[in-house]
């Protein structure tokens, strides 16, 4: 029996953004001329050596390219309403994705061949969406200008130094929180969480010959004995320590996170109140229709 998702209209990214991730950001937008620094100046430079590049060495999808990838990131786009950036396909042996956009005029998302090869078409919508959600969110906005505030205060010797080594953990703390806001338009998109779950589990450890032998209730429970070790004090250490120079949160985290937020009244508070199914009609509170 097929299911139908519902797009969720009118839907803005403050709506599902991290509140981690949303007190992280307006501490930024409140820096004096970043946003016109990098739309003003770094977006035309940047965007067209990125439109190069992409276009040179990477597949371009579309209706008469990967027509099956095209259709996900439609039908992402439309859930998430948003429009569709441009979507490319690059051979690389490390699974990943990644997004770009600037000044908003040539944003585009890359996925790598590895990571296509591990995941199911509705996981590898989850990676989509999850990258329309930073476009949705404007992260690539901040992000840019702070890594070039990392590199000036590298280039002063001693004073230099310890400033950009404080500005690189905030840095890597917000890009942290900016992962979960993500995670969550995954779910609003795919709207079925262990799709979203299964997708870090690969990403955890995954391969073409293993990802079909993985078991996601396992990985679950794994991610579950991952917050047990922050009841003593030394565990919590522990994974602070861990983390803190990390650019992505780990795997379990994120996987316990969007169970919680699946799980949430925010989140079915959310569908329900944007929610618009493909006959026009209202959506049910769960996310999901029959056909």
């Amino acid at each position: 029996m097929s299911l139908l998702k519902t797009s969720l209209t009118g839907l803005k990214a403050d709506s599902f953004r991290h509140p981690l991730d949303l007190e992280a950001t307006k501490t930024l937008k409140q820096i004096p001329g970043l946003d016109m620094m990098v739309r003003t100046w770094l977006g035309p430079m940047a965007e067209q050596v990125f439109y190069v590049e992409n276009i040179a060495s990477s597949i371009l999808v579309g209706e008469k390219q990967l027509p099956n990838l095209h259709n996900l990131l439609l039908e992402a786009c439309q859930t998430l309403d948003i429009a569709p950036p441009q979507l490319y396909v690059r051979q690389h042996p490390a699974p990943n994705a990644y997004t770009f956009a600037m000044r908003g005029k040539q944003p585009f998302v890359v996925i790598h061949t590895s990571l296509l090869e591990i995941l199911t078409p509705e996981e590898v919508q989850a990676v989509i969406a999850h990258e329309l959600g930073h476009l949705k969110c404007d992260h690539s906005v901040y992000l840019t200008p702070v890594n070039l505030l990392i590199l000036a205060a590298a280039t002063v010797p001693n004073v230099g130094a310890i400033l950009a080594q404080a500005i690189q953990s905030q840095l890597l703390e917000w890009v942290r929180c900016a992962e979960f806001t993500c995670d969550r338009a995954a779910l609003l998109a795919t709207q079925n969480p262990k799709v979203v779950m299964s997708v870090l589990m690969k990403l955890a450890g995954g391969s073409p010959t293993l990802a079909p032998q993985l078991n996601l209730d396992a990985f679950v429970d794994q991610a579950r004995a991952y917050d047990d070790i922050s009841k003593t004090e030394l565990g919590e250490m522990v994974k602070f320590a861990h983390t803190a120079q990390l650019s992505h949160p780990v795997p379990v985290l994120r996987a316990r996170e969007i169970d919680r937020w699946a799980s949430s009244q925010e989140y079915q508070k959310l569908v329900h109140n944007h929610g618009i199914n493909h006959k026009g009609e209202p959506a049910s509170s769960g996310g999901w229709r029959n056909w």
